[in-house]
């Protein structure tokens, strides 16, 4: 079913792939892609459960936008081990005008698609996501 308004399709594997790392554990982070020919949100890339965060950054274009979600462990003041998963809307400041406009107007009916989202963040500069902007959202 695509969505009126961008014509984005979402493949089920990025369905599947989520619902793994969210039941299972299976992956640290996912990072989505927009494929414009074939008008769907695909999977580009998986992160394994042991990936720090660093290695989740890194595997975000600097010049392009993507969706991505990352499953956040952290302890919280009453020293509980918890886990937040994070919706990432990566919007580049350097990237086209066009590719922002497709994601920005696809990202709500693709998080919909996502059941179990905690926190979204949106973000156009690499700081807007560092380690110490996701702890101070995860509690």
């Amino acid at each position: 079913m695509a969505n009126a308004a961008s014509g984005m399709a979402v493949h089920d594997d990025c369905k599947l792939k989520f619902l793994e790392l969210k039941a299972k554990r299976t992956y640290r982070f996912i990072v989505f892609k927009i494929e414009e020919k074939q008008k769907q949100v695909v999977v580009e890339k998986v992160g394994k459960p042991t990936d720090s965060y660093e290695a989740f950054t890194a595997s975000l274009p600097a010049d392009e936008c993507r969706y991505a979600v990352y499953d956040f462990d952290f302890v919280t003041d009453e020293n509980c081990q918890k886990s937040r998963i994070f919706f990432i809307a990566w919007s580049p400041d350097t990237s086209k005008v066009r590719s922002k406009m497709i994601y920005a107007s696809s990202k709500d009916r693709f998080k919909r698609e996502l059941d179990g989202i905690q926190v979204e963040l949106q973000a156009t500069d690499p700081s807007e996501m560092d380690l110490d902007v996701i702890r101070s959202r995860a509690n």
